[in-house]
């Protein structure tokens, strides 16, 4: 076997490889007496083809079956002769000018991975919220949960904000009551602004058994467009108006939130220690995404296309999935690959630079912190135990632990070579409620 390297561009290489004819020639030879040992055919008994039958239905098949291997260790032999990290899958083509007449003589188009100079991260700068999740935050949370077990009861008095109407409804444009137009028992509780605010605002004062007709206007951009910027007339008939019940915060509370004393003081602390992992998980994100952006910034890396490619075909595809899994007709949402460039770009530039980073700092990933991070997730489940025994039956999950916590590695290593900024922010602001 010869091997040759050229270099087409900072990544693109070609490999001209040229395989003896006789070495494929033996090895078909091989393969079809270990066929014609196990071969029936009519007339003849197992074993006892002739060479010539066999030959003639399986060499074809055979040739390029050896064909095939031969060029597959011609190319991974070359690749480690000449020490090349390959990136992506090689392009195989025969060549036509083929000067040998004794050889096989093809060539391997492919890309190799770029040589990265890791940048100097200490100028980077980092801001780090720091934040107090108090009494009153949970509190908050008290309330959400309890407006979440919210409980209606029929009341003899005109509607409210809050209050759940039922009605039925019936809305025309020019007299004609268009698509969509229609609904009985339909249920609205005004001031969640789940519909129209002009039409919660008209069942302000209602009481069941009322009829009442009033206009709204659709807006401009409504998901509708034969309803867009047009005003309805909207007839309804009112059947029940219900008032809010909140539970009250007692044992039985507490016990619907999974405290099974019905101890309300430890449902505080479980709220409270919620937040905080919810807290800290957000703290994370941000300042990951900082470092993150921070690595890209210092480090100037030439992506392979290969990846690229391979990359935005992943992202295309999991686009795909998500709106299958959301009940969507793939086939009329045309997707290119194209649009997921800069996403795909910036996904393979970063796992590029922090496989270096592991590399060059020594950030491999423990086992420890591998089960701290499992352990940490599974809090958050009723069940923590069956949620990290889950984990360690699924390589896959294990996978994706052991690739957070090299982040983790790096991000921490980053923090202590870059400028970083602790700032006081209020539990709202973080939690994008402020």
């Amino acid at each position: 076997m010869q091997a040759t390297v050229e270099q087409i561009s900072t990544l693109e290489r070609r490999i001209h490889l040229a395989v003896p004819m006789q070495q494929i020639e033996t090895e078909v030879t091989t393969r079809l007496k270990d066929i014609a040992r196990n071969t029936k055919l009519d007339g003849f008994r197992r074993g006892k083809v002739p060479m010539s039958i066999v030959a003639k239905q399986y060499a074809g098949q055979i040739r390029q079956e050896v064909l095939g291997d031969a060029v597959e260790k011609s190319f991974s032999a070359a690749v480690r002769a000449n020490q090349l990290k390959v990136a992506g899958y090689p392009r195989i083509e025969p060549k036509t000018d083929a000067a040998a007449p004794d050889a096989i003589e093809f060539s391997a188009t492919f890309e190799v991975y770029p040589e990265i100079a890791l940048g100097d991260i200490s100028n980077a700068k980092i801001t780090r919220s720091v934040v107090t999740v108090s009494d009153a935050d949970v509190d908050k949370t008290v309330e959400v949960l309890r407006k979440q077990r919210v409980e209606f009861n029929s009341v003899d008095r005109a509607a409210v904000a809050g209050d759940l109407v039922t009605l039925d409804y019936t809305g025309t444009l020019n007299g004609e009551v268009f698509s969509g137009g229609e609904a009985k028992g339909f249920r609205v509780v005004l001031g969640e602004g789940r519909t129209l605010p002009e039409f919660e605002t008209a069942l302000i004062d209602v009481k069941a058994g009322d009829s009442k007709s009033f206009d709204v206007t659709f807006p401009a951009e409504y998901q509708a467009a034969e309803l867009a910027g047009k005003t309805a007339t909207f007839a309804v008939e009112v059947t029940d108006v219900s008032a809010p019940k909140l539970p009250e915060v007692d044992a039985e509370f507490a016990k619907s939130l999974g405290v099974t004393d019905g101890d309300v003081q430890k449902m505080r602390a479980e709220i409270q220690g919620n937040l905080e992992r919810e807290v800290q998980n957000r703290v994370n994100a941000k300042v990951k995404e900082q470092v993150m952006q921070a690595l890209l910034e210092s480090t100037q890396i030439e992506v392979p296309k290969s990846l690229l490619d391979m990359e935005m075909q992943r992202l295309m595809k999991s686009a795909r999935d998500d709106m299958q899994a959301r009940g969507m007709n793939v086939q009329d949402v045309p997707l290119s690959a194209d649009i997921f460039n800069e996403q795909a770009k910036r996904r393979v530039s970063l796992g590029l630079i922090l496989a270096e980073m592991v590399q060059v700092n020594g950030l491999v990933a423990k086992p420890e912190q591998v089960r701290k991070l499992i352990e940490a997730f599974a809090q958050s489940y009723e069940d923590p135990q069956e949620v990290i025994k889950w984990h360690h039956q699924n390589p896959e999950r294990m996978q994706e632990m052991e690739s957070l916590a090299l982040e983790n590695n790096v991000v921490e290593w980053v923090l202590g070579k870059a400028r970083v900024d602790d700032q006081v922010v209020a539990f709202d602001e973080l939690m994008g409620k402020a």
